[in-house]
């Protein structure tokens, strides 16, 4: 039986570790969450050039490609996408890029900067696993960085990844 004196010491430990008592819930976004408000994605790519040697088309992205949601900067989110790997080992991948569509980087021109992100994974995502969608949640910053494969608008810092359901 609860006396008055324990639900009391009860409701104010919880009223001054509220984190302790519930878990924060990430912010479930899309990818065109990630494009700031006001601009369209269709003003983000230009013209673009084809490559004849590689029969391939290469987009000239404007200014806007590298405009980023300054509002999600610090946020805990939680986004769908396709791996594609960085740092692999035979435990798994631990650094990745996720991408918005199957053979981003890989099989087409990267997307802009502002529809990558790059995501350091506390525990390595299994290698047999690569070419499921994943949903990926963690802390986002915004951070421009170069890789390889494109430029990056964002970095995560993925605390849960599982398979996306359909």
């Amino acid at each position: 039986m609860l006396t008055r004196r324990l639900t009391l010491s009860l409701l104010s430990a919880s009223a001054i570790a509220p984190g302790s008592a519930f878990a924060k819930t990430p912010k479930v976004l899309s990818w065109d969450d990630l494009i700031p408000q006001g601009v369209p994605y269709g003003e983000i790519i230009g013209q673009g050039e084809m490559d004849v040697a590689t029969d391939q088309w290469s987009p000239i992205f404007d200014e806007n490609a590298s405009k980023l949601n300054e509002e999600l900067n610090g946020a805990l989110v939680k986004i769908p996408g396709f791996i594609i790997p960085i740092e692999q080992s035979s435990k798994g991948v631990t650094q990745f890029m996720l991408v918005p569509y199957v053979g981003a980087c890989i099989h087409t021109p990267p997307p802009p900067a502002n529809q990558l992100v790059l995501v350091d994974a506390k525990k390595p995502w299994p290698n047999d696993k690569l070419w499921d969608a994943v949903w990926v949640s963690g802390t986002l910053r915004t951070q421009l960085q170069s890789t390889d494969l494109g430029e990056t608008g964002y970095a995560l810092r993925a605390s849960a990844m599982e398979v996306y359901e359909w």
